[in-house]
């Protein structure tokens, strides 16, 4: 049994001899097409690693005259076919270093990843280390974080001319395993992620001003359609409404200064220049960017109202660009694709020169998110609240081991 990238595997029923089962081959793991097969099935769109037994045939679709599939659509050359192999441990370790560039609140860094070599299989879970028990209670930001890494996990995976299949949430009985992305074919013409890999490592938070100059309504549109690939709203807040969102921001500043709770976590998750933790995770002193002098932009003081020597001061921007993400429900599938629309934004920011970063306090106290939403509009949960601009890029933050976040099965 010989078999191409994009053939069609028929299982038949053994008693009637009528097609039991049937599925598109989507990956190859000999030169020569021989078996086994990554078969997507059309029953369940799921990947399966498939041994054709006697009552399987191939059905041939769309090859040339010399036996090699066309080079177009999904039908790939035999040089395609080599792309297919499974990816190397040190491949799976850079997939996963791209993956945890992803920000998530406070740098808390809240996954796990393991990767599954049989069938190709990467499992995303939630790693309580970097949890917020009282700032993020439901783990929503946590949720985000990981649908963040998610997003970078494709575009890496997009990078090396793989496709992947991306499932949320696969098994309703383990609520910390988040997603699944199966390594599939090679990338299909139509598939994009790639194009965002340049922006991976480039990305970084900045805490600084941004100048007082309009985003063009081409970029605007751009992270529109961004957000909306992952099914997410995007809109930029203006007038009225950008004022109510401002003040909700002020009033969660004021509540998180005298919150005992509120400062433990950040403290937990804030690092001075002579802290003798490992360097891994959280903000550094570096990354706090100046204290804010004036201007009404949303900047959060990871000093937490103590002076950091030698920090500077500076004049922010006085009407900010603001950016929120919305969906339509609250649940955990929803923060996950709001994580994954967050970063896609991120990431295609970054390429049009614009500098971010993200504003969380009035996400933090339940009766201040509601009202940070459009009553104009139909979608109803703000999950995010992002600050865009042109200034200077933000700094670079400390990393956990990605040994320390990765496990390979057989």
């Amino acid at each position: 049994m010989h078999a191409h990238v994009g053939d069609q595997l028929i299982v038949e029923s053994p008693t009637t001899g009528a097609a039991k089962r049937d599925g598109e081959i989507v990956g190859l793991h000999h030169d020569d097409g021989t078996p086994p097969y990554d078969v997507r099935w059309s029953d369940s769109d799921q990947v399966t690693l498939v041994f054709p037994g006697p009552d399987a045939h191939i059905h041939h679709i769309g090859h040339g005259p010399e036996g090699q599939p066309e080079a177009t659509g999904h039908r790939v050359s035999a040089a395609a076919h080599r792309s297919a192999r499974p990816f190397s441990d040190a491949v799976v370790m850079d997939l996963v270093r791209d993956a945890t560039a992803a920000p998530s609140m406070h740098n808390a860094q809240p996954w796990r990843f393991r990767y599954f070599r049989r069938n190709r299989v990467f499992h995303l879970k939630a790693d309580l280390r970097g949890s917020l028990p009282h700032t993020d209670p439901e783990l929503r930001a946590l949720h985000i974080g990981c649908g963040a890494a998610l997003m970078n996990l494709r575009v890496a995976v997009a990078h090396e001319g793989r496709q992947a299949v991306t499932r949320l949430l696969p098994d309703p009985g383990d609520p910390m395993l988040l997603a699944s992305l199966t390594l599939t074919g090679p990338l299909g013409e139509e598939d994009d992620p790639a194009a965002l890999y340049p922006a991976v490592h480039t990305r970084h938070t900045s805490r600084y001003p941004f100048a007082e100059t309009a985003i063009p309504d081409s970029v605007r549109t751009a992270l529109v359609e961004a957000a909306h690939r992952e099914k997410v709203s995007l809109a930029f807040p203006s007038g009225w409404h950008l004022g109510s969102v401002l003040d909700l921001i002020q009033e969660a500043e004021t509540r998180n200064l005298t919150d005992a709770d509120t400062a433990a976590e950040l403290a937990r998750f804030t690092r001075r220049a002579d802290d003798a933790r490992p360097a891994t995770e959280g903000v550094p002193e570096h990354a706090f960017g100046p204290r804010r002098r004036t201007g009404k932009a949303p900047v959060r003081d990871f000093a937490g109202g103590r002076t950091v020597p030698g920090r500077p001061s500076a004049d922010f921007e006085s009407v900010p660009h603001l950016a929120l993400l919305s969906t339509a429900h609250d649940r955990p599938e929803d923060w996950l694709r709001a994580g994954l629309a967050m970063e896609r934004v991120l990431l295609r920011a970054t390429l049009e020169g614009l500098a971010t970063s993200f504003v969380t306090q009035a996400l933090e106290w339940h009766e201040l998110r509601w009202p940070l939403r459009d009553p104009t509009s139909g979608m109803a949960y703000v999950q995010m609240v992002l600050r865009l601009g042109y200034g200077r890029p933000g700094t670079r933050t400390p990393r956990r081991p990605v040994q320390d976040v990765l496990d390979v099965e057989p």
